[in-house]
């Protein structure tokens, strides 16, 4: 059976059951309201361990932070939400997967897919990193099954996900769906409908050859035709996982200093009938209330990332009319502290992975001086872009490679000087350190542009998705000013201190994501002359070993003018 006969098997059954097991709310009890809790974390990407440096705190009201995060602790604070009220539902907003660190990765993610089972996720949004290696290993995830080509590493065999995936807005290219569209949950004797939908630019932030033959609609419209099918049945009380999100500017958990972006348009116009929105994808921390389409608040919620927070609803329904109460329903963000004591299932499986991947994650490849952060300064550039960029230029001289560019969200963590619980040593970088900050396997390629395409480049990091500032090698300098007109940001651009000729020619080097458009940068697929390199991992980690002692490089390469 395909995957989309079985979603609309699966469909159907959830449909049945809800018709089969739902009597007139007058027949199942008396009180006039029931409460039921909503459970929700977003953007995991298979940290089973608790993250470090910053990606392992979270910024409290006051600026201060606190550590946060780890699958065990994680698994602890969810069973103690739903020890305190008996209705509880635990749900994801996505990216549960992909982008992970060796402990997961190493094992295609099946530790981590294990962690949910036992944590008891019962329905997720498909995120774009679930589609990193392809619809197929989706449906692996789903359904279970040894991975082709690897096989089953961390256990004997691979039983799946037991919670449905869904995604209303991804269908096959002839129109059928890919993936369930929706799920139904009975809680305190309502059904609760429950929609995923994911961004609908996903094939700007995915390898094109990932997600060949699928296509991914506008959020709003799956959205509403999916609720507009729930109350067709009589399914008042409506959640979506929404794998999409927008930037802050600070604030503590349950702060909304959003600026608005993607997911509060979405908030605003998708239909008066959903009730919650859960976020995800921006790594944000926010509790936003935004009115529907009828006038009427509406939580919008998104919980950083890595397991640092959870987002919870306690949603009081009433049981004549089967819908949220939203006047009396609350919402708001925990934070996955670790002075709780670890669960000691999720342990288990942690410590199993983290056990059978040592011997790798484990061995040195470097030193540094000092954190290398992927937080930029003003200007965008960091000090982990700035060595991630010169290593990729370094492993393609052979290319005539002049500059490297690197893309700021293929950086997924800081190289920090402190040692880790492993004991490696201050200063050591180790193999699974390396692997976390760059964990896709992109393969680098060097091109030729003229130097207008190169102008064209950096200004297309000004776009109506927002911000993104590439990471440039050391041979690379421009001064841009953000308040200019789009089209002419950019200025004073040099490769080895030459002004660019927009005539002529240069050889640049960026992975095969950028290289196909990735993230909005479509300029790079004018390249001509295209030539193989290495891994980027595989970049970094020689890099590594033929700098010893790397100290964060002055961040000069980027001018930022009024």
């Amino acid at each position: 059976m395909t995957f989309s006969r079985r979603a609309l098997a699966v469909t159907a059954a959830v449909l049945a059951a809800v018709a089969a097991g739902t009597a007139p709310a007058s027949a199942q009890r008396s009180d006039p309201t029931t409460d039921v809790r909503l459970i929700a974390f977003n953007d995991l990407h298979g940290n089973l361990e608790p993250p470090a440096g910053s990606s392992g705190r979270v910024t409290l009201p006051d600026g201060s932070t606190v550590n946060a995060g780890g699958a065990a602790y994680l698994a602890t604070h969810v069973k103690q939400l739903e020890s305190q009220v008996r209705n509880s539902i635990v749900l994801s907003a996505g990216d549960n997967v992909g982008a992970s660190p060796l402990s997961s990765a190493l094992f295609h993610d099946e530790p981590t897919m294990d962690v949910l089972n036992e944590i008891g996720v019962q329905a997720s949004v498909v995120g774009n990193h679930e589609l990193d290696e392809g619809y197929q290993e989706l449906r692996r995830m789903q359904f279970g099954g040894c991975h082709p080509t690897d096989g089953c590493q961390f256990e004997d065999s691979y039983r799946g996900a037991n919670f449905p995936i869904l995604g209303s807005n991804v269908s096959f290219d002839n129109g059928l769906p890919a993936l369930l569209p929706f799920t139904v949950k009975i809680s305190g004797g309502v059904p609760i409908g429950i929609i995923g939908a994911t961004l609908k630019d996903l094939p700007t932030v995915v390898t094109p050859s990932a997600i060949e033959g699928l296509k991914f609609g506008d959020e709003v419209e799956a959205i509403n035709r999916t609720s507009g099918w729930l109350d067709k049945l009589g399914i008042k009380s409506q959640v979506v996982l929404l794998h999409q999100g927008d930037s802050t500017e600070g604030g503590g958990p349950d702060d909304c200093k959003v600026t608005p972006g993607p997911a509060t348009e979405i908030a605003k116009k998708v239909s008066a009938s959903v009730d919650l929105i859960f976020s995800g994808h921006s790594h944000q921390q926010y509790n936003c209330t935004v009115a529907d389409p009828a006038g009427n608040p509406r939580t919008l919620i998104q919980g950083a990332s890595f397991g640092r927070l959870l987002s919870v609803a306690d949603l009081k329904i009433d049981t004549r009319t089967r819908d949220v109460v939203r006047s009396a329903s609350t919402a708001h963000n925990v934070v996955v502290t670790r002075d709780v004591t670890p669960d000691p299932a999720v342990a288990k499986l942690v410590d199993k992975a983290v056990t059978e991947s040592a011997p790798i994650a484990g061995k040195q490849v470097g030193t540094i001086t000092a954190d290398l952060k992927a937080a930029g300064a003003v200007s965008g550039e960091s000090a982990l872009g700035d060595v991630i960029a010169d290593a990729q230029l370094e492993s393609t001289t052979s290319n005539n490679a002049q500059i490297a560019i690197t893309n700021p969200g293929g950086i997924r963590a800081d190289l920090t000087y402190a040692s880790s619980p492993a004991g490696e040593g201050d200063g050591v970088v180790t193999y699974g350190e390396a692997f976390t900050v760059q964990p896709f396997s992109n393969i680098m390629q060097t091109i030729t542009l003229t130097g207008a395409n190169l102008k064209n480049v950096l200004e297309q990091q000004w776009s109506a998705s927002g911000t993104k500032i590439l990471q440039i090698s050391s041979t690379l300098h421009y001064t841009y000013s953000a308040s200019a007109p789009a089209g002419s940001k950019v200025s004073g651009i040099t490769v080895n201190g030459t002004a660019v000729d927009p005539n002529a020619s240069y050889r640049v080097s960026v992975n095969n994501f950028l290289a196909a458009g990735g993230d909005g940068f479509t300029e790079f697929t004018k390249g001509t002359d295209l030539s193989g390199g290495p891994v980027d991992l595989d970049a970094l980690v020689a890099y590594l070993g033929a700098h010893p002692g790397i100290a964060p490089p002055p961040a000069d390469r980027i001018t930022v003018v009024a």
